[in-house]
């Protein structure tokens, strides 16, 4: 081989080598672990942007069913963010084998609320933060997207005097209800075998959630996401695969099927409301390419 090719060769391994050293270096948070609400899975990660001013806040909402997950992040995922001068927090919360509904939407309510109140101290924009997550912390972003503001004016931990409003929510794969009796008739039996419906309200198991249905129903009505939606809600951008087989294959594609995607599509449209739905060869945004867009316009006004 020629000695200059061989030389160039070399230098380009590595060159490729210090890239992919680089990028699988983990991007350590400003503030890591931190307390953000008195339960031992209440904690969260905060990155700080650089830039002029309060900057704009993007919260992520693991996945993982309410059953697992962990608020870790790939630096490919955040730094792009921190790059556009937007400041980035990744929360865990309590998962349904300890606490099912409220706790692990409500915990992300909190951690809101918490960066909230740390507005000042951390250079927040308390008026641009948004949510993005896939599967229940898609379904927790677009709950909290898409609900009253829970703010207590009166409350005593000033904490809980923050709104929860958010100005924009971007997911993947999320679940738009979670009420067996309504997803079972979009999307096939296959759904309910996920554990996810019936952890979601302390039942070890599908025929407990189903025989005390009653019960639960109330819990599942509330936090299901399409229950609150109306007009004036925040914008919102929805992903989900190109899977559109009907009845679903599995739990796995039950859970996170397209379906729940287009039903809620299909009420915001009704309403006035602005929804994104992007489903390959399906659906497409008119204004936006993917979430990153989305989420770049929305937080940075653009």
């Amino acid at each position: 081989m020629n000695k200059r090719i061989f030389l160039f060769l070399m230098l380009l391994s590595a060159a490729v080598a210090a890239f992919a050293a680089e990028l699988a270096k983990p991007l350590l948070p400003t503030h890591a672990e931190v307390a953000y609400g008195p339960h031992a899975a209440n904690r969260l990660d905060f990155w700080k942007a650089a830039g002029a001013g309060p900057r704009p806040l993007l919260v992520f909402i693991h996945g993982g069913g309410w059953i697992g997950g962990d608020k870790k992040q790939k630096p490919a995922v955040i730094q792009p963010f921190l790059d556009a001068g937007i400041s980035c927090a990744s929360i865990n919360y309590r998962l349904t084998a300890e606490a099912p509904l409220p706790a692990p939407v409500h915990d992300a309510a909190r951690a809101v609320q918490y960066l909230r109140s740390k507005a000042a101290e951390w250079n927040i924009d308390k008026d641009r933060l948004a949510l993005t997550g896939n599967s229940a912390g898609a379904c927790t972003s677009m709950w909290l997207l898409l609900h009253d503001d829970l703010a207590d004016s009166h409350a005593r931990d000033p904490i809980l005097r923050e709104s929860t409003r958010v100005c924009a929510a971007a997911v993947t794969a999320g679940q738009t209800s979670i009420d067996p009796m309504v997803i079972e008739g979009w999307l096939g039996p296959n759904v309910l075998k996920h554990r996810m419906i019936n952890m979601a309200v302390g039942e070890p198991n599908l025929e407990g959630a189903l025989r005390n249905y009653e019960q639960h129903r109330a819990l599942y009505v509330e936090f299901s996401p399409c229950n609150h939606l109306d007009r004036k809600d925040p914008p919102l951008f929805m992903t989900y695969s190109g899977n559109m087989k009907l009845p679903s294959e599995d739990a796995a594609h039950g859970i996170h099927h397209p379906v729940y995607g287009v039903k809620l599509k299909e009420k915001a449209d009704q309403v006035g409301h602005e929804c994104h739905l992007v489903i390959p060869a399906v659906s497409k945004s008119d204004k936006y390419v993917n979430s990153t867009e989305f989420l770049m316009a929305k937080l940075l006004d653009r």
